[in-house]
């Protein structure tokens, strides 16, 4: 099963400021992971989950990043409060600063998450990389999809979701390039959560039993909402 990661999160722990649209002062938070694509944010301040932001996230005094983001989602731990940020608009300046960043203070780090990502491998043997970019959650949904090559429909059961990508079992053999329409039973009482995407792994998990990785064509950001609200 692969784990595809074209842009590897990194774990961090790095005590930051962030300003948002709006605020003049500057809010001391902890950056938990980071990559181009997105930043766990530790805050005492409850952002509004969905929202679209505007923000300037300080790494260090010579170090601003100048950010636009979705709010993915959040949780309440210890007194504290934690979200996930899509970076909607991030520009190609600032992520030469993040690299730059990364390799002056977690050169270390980066160079063992690329052997490691190099190196690793899952059951069967096979090499993976993750193309996830947000959080997944491990969600039991029932799901139909169509296999848009041989014009077939099946049906699955979803093991996790995030908002590029949907994992599930069934007992279709799937090959990787499949083209999928997807149709995921959410249950808050509304329509059938409607996306496309790709299959990118397959493997057999006994007789007739396939666990599947679909990447989706594009981030469904209004569909994790509805996932997010239903868990």
């Amino acid at each position: 099963m692969p784990e595809r990661r074209s842009c590897p999160r990194w774990q961090i722990n790095w005590q930051s400021k962030v300003r948002f649209e709006g605020q003049e002062a500057q809010a001391p938070c902890s950056l938990r992971d980071l990559n181009f694509k997105g930043a766990r944010l530790c805050l005492e301040q409850r952002l509004t989950q969905d929202a679209r932001l505007k923000l300037t996230l300080c790494l260090s005094e010579d170090c601003h990043l100048e950010l636009e983001a979705w709010v993915a989602w959040h949780k309440h731990t210890e007194g504290l409060h934690t979200h996930g940020l899509y970076f909607t608009r991030i520009t190609e300046s600032d992520k030469e600063k993040i690299s730059q960043f990364m390799q002056s203070n977690f050169r270390g780090q980066m160079n063992k998450q690329i052997w490691e990502g190099l190196s690793k491998k899952e059951e069967g043997g096979e090499k993976m990389q993750d193309n996830r970019i947000f959080e997944r959650f491990s969600l039991a949904f029932p799901l139909r999809f169509l296999d848009l090559k041989k014009s077939k429909e099946g049906q699955a059961r979803t093991r996790d979701i995030s908002a590029k990508g949907v994992g599930f079992i069934t007992n279709e053999e799937l090959p990787p390039q499949t083209p999928l329409e997807m149709w995921i039973e959410i249950p808050d009482k509304g329509e059938p959560l409607y996306t496309r995407g790709e299959v990118v792994w397959s493997m057999s998990q006994g007789v007739n039993e396939y666990r599947v990785g679909v990447n989706l064509e594009k981030a469904n950001l209004m569909g994790l909402s509805r996932v997010l609200r239903a868990m």
